[in-house]
């Protein structure tokens, strides 16, 4: 009896990175990667139930766009896989949209970009509202000018090993920063960077320099050097996760449409504050080890 023939379906889904161990597979503990796997070899049992992402999301963060592709020997047409696959996956999954590409399209190796956000929220009062989805920094008012300055200036080809940590696979720390954008709405701060790819943790070890760079406690100077001499030892401290997101992934060519895939992280909006004054609620930088 022959294989039965297969098909590439590409998905768009949407995860709150807090209830997962990052997006791979891992022993003992919960991921995106196995639980969407579960329920793809639920609808089809015989298909290799095996999907490759885009970004692999850490401990915590967030997508709002991240693309899979999975091979299938179902007959469900693409169209339905994202109602198939929604009533079975817990409510911190959502896929938002689902196409049929050729067997050569990779998630990620046909990628040419991904783009993440960093939310900050800059008000002096916790918000209960805000702590899954943002980096509550209080003790003063950041200045995000400083920060877009800094980051501006790491547009284009460079090495980024100063911002890899441990245990990476990539053969070099060499990729393209292609745009990036800092915005400050009340006291929320919004940091944005696309790549042609990321070192692992490359994205938490920048804003960790750049919050300290906003906040007085690093210059410019100080935070030019460490990243283009590759003073690893120098960047100790990261964000912590919850800030972070995986906002899209682009392709050379359109895969799903707008609507579903551009920009689908929702803004809060918050009013100015006076300048921040210390409290115990702040979540404090993560240490790497």
């Amino acid at each position: 009896m022959s294989a039965p023939e297969l098909r590439r379906i590409a998905l768009c889904l949407q995860y709150d990175g807090s209830a997962f161990n990052g997006w791979q597979r891992q022993t003992n503990a919960s991921s995106v990667q196995e639980t969407l796997e579960a329920v793809i070899r639920q609808l089809d049992p015989h298909g290799p139930g095996h999907c490759s992402a885009a970004g692999r999301t850490d401990t915590g963060v967030h997508a709002a766009g991240q693309v899979v592709h999975f091979d299938t020997a179902s007959p469900i047409p693409a169209s339905r896989w994202p109602k198939a696959l929604n009533g079975r996956l817990p409510a911190s999954v959502r896929v938002v949209a689902a196409t049929a590409v050729t067997p050569e399209w990779h998630a990620c190796f046909s990628a040419s970009y991904r783009r993440y956000r960093y939310t900050i929220y800059n008000g002096r009062r916790p918000n209960l509202f805000l702590s899954r989805w943002s980096w509550h920094r209080y003790q003063v008012l950041i200045e995000e000018e400083r920060m877009r300055q800094a980051l501006t200036a790491m547009l284009g080809h460079h090495d980024f090993g100063a911002f890899e940590r441990a245990g990476s696979r990539r053969r070099h720390s060499r990729t393209s920063l292609q745009e990036v954008a800092v915005e400050r709405h009340g006291d929320l701060i919004s940091v944005e960077m696309q790549a042609s790819g990321f070192l692992y943790g490359m994205v938490r070890l920048v804003m960790g320099q750049l919050v300290a760079l906003g906040e007085g406690r690093l210059s410019r100077d100080e935070f030019q050097r460490r990243w283009q001499q590759r003073l690893r030892e120098s960047v100790r401290e990261a964000a912590p996760p919850q800030g972070l997101c995986l906002l899209r992934v682009g392709y050379p060519e359109p895969v799903f449409p707008e609507a579903a895939w551009y920009d689908c992280q929702p803004r809060f909006q918050l009013g100015i504050s006076d300048p921040p004054d210390p409290a115990p609620e702040s979540v404090p930088c993560s240490p790497i080890r």
